[in-house]
């Protein structure tokens, strides 16, 4: 029996901070990869204080770049475990000097460059830990995607 897509995904999009919400949602993005032969990109999306005390240096790069790679391993696992392709980047989710640099428009920005067709963004209430950027910033992508857009 054949079947007829409406949607053709080859890429989503998984934007991910420092929150289990948002390896849950890399969950999500596997599930569906695997169900439309598709891949995922995972992007890192940094927080304002982290953004901050990388440009006043005011942090350890080295440090904040192990944070990041321990996110983007747990996500590559999640992905591993579907058997799919994941490719993963890291981007400033703010700007000290450019003020349209925010969360939803760096997804948004990525998933443009990547040609993404699907994303998937967390949208759980904040717990307040630090790191946790993207819940902030779902509705911005939800309201002005172009891509379907599943939020969890």
């Amino acid at each position: 029996m054949t079947e007829n897509r409406l949607l053709s995904v080859d890429l989503i999009l998984a934007p991910i901070d420092a929150s289990e919400e948002s390896l849950d949602a890399v969950e999500y993005a596997s599930v569906i990869a695997a169900k439309y032969d598709a891949s995922v990109h995972v992007v890192h999306v940094l927080d304002e204080d982290i953004v901050q005390a990388i440009e006043t240096g005011t942090v350890d790069k080295s440090a904040v770049a192990t944070d990041g790679q321990t996110i983007t391993e747990s996500a590559e696992t999640i992905a591993a475990k579907y058997d799919i392709s994941a490719s993963t980047s890291v981007v400033y989710g703010f700007s000290t000097q450019i003020k349209t640099t925010h969360p939803g428009r760096v997804v948004l920005d990525t998933a443009e460059d990547l040609n993404a067709d699907f994303l998937v963004v967390p949208r759980k209430p904040l717990s307040g830990d630090p790191g946790e950027v993207l819940s902030r910033a779902a509705e911005y992508v939800l309201l002005y995607a172009s891509q379907p857009v599943l939020s969890v």
